[in-house]
């Protein structure tokens, strides 16, 4: 299997970081920022780089848009996983056009109030998962898998 991992820096990066048992045994690519703790924690994997910040910042959720194609047509992975955050949007919506199979897992901070990415995220995911019961309240259709971390 061919995964892209997408991600914000900080807490989101952490997430997919931390499901490395899964990850590394499949050929990926990840994007996400560009910043010196993200190349640190990523040292020797393929990276796109996003254009940040996204949160409620058009211009470059467009532009993540560009990268999305770019990426997504060049790679051609099965799936695209991502934690969140803003980020997410620009790649999900451009894997659905490419018939690009979408997993998105919730906030493990988040229990009690939906992320936005996720809100928005959750029509366009194949698979959408969830650390925490009371998640499930605002993802019905969701999986809960337990805490990542």
């Amino acid at each position: 299997m061919k995964a892209l991992y997408v991600a914000s820096a900080g807490g989101h990066l952490a997430q997919l970081i931390a499901i490395d048992k899964f990850w590394k045994q499949h050929d990926r690519t990840w994007a996400t920022f560009e910043l010196p703790e993200v190349k640190a924690a990523l040292d020797g994997e393929k990276i796109d780089w996003v254009y940040f910040p996204t949160t409620r910042n058009i211009p470059n959720a467009v532009r993540n848009v560009g990268v999305a194609w770019r990426t997504l047509r060049r790679e051609k992975p099965d799936v695209v996983i991502t934690s969140g955050a803003a980020v997410a949007v620009s790649f999900f919506a451009v894997a659905k056009i490419l018939g690009i199979r979408t997993v998105f897992i919730e906030a493990y901070d988040r229990i009690t109030m939906p992320t936005m990415s996720g809100r928005l995220c959750y029509p366009m995911s194949d698979l959408f998962v969830v650390q925490w019961e009371e998640q499930q309240k605002a993802f019905p259709e969701s999986v809960n898998i337990g805490a990542i971390m």
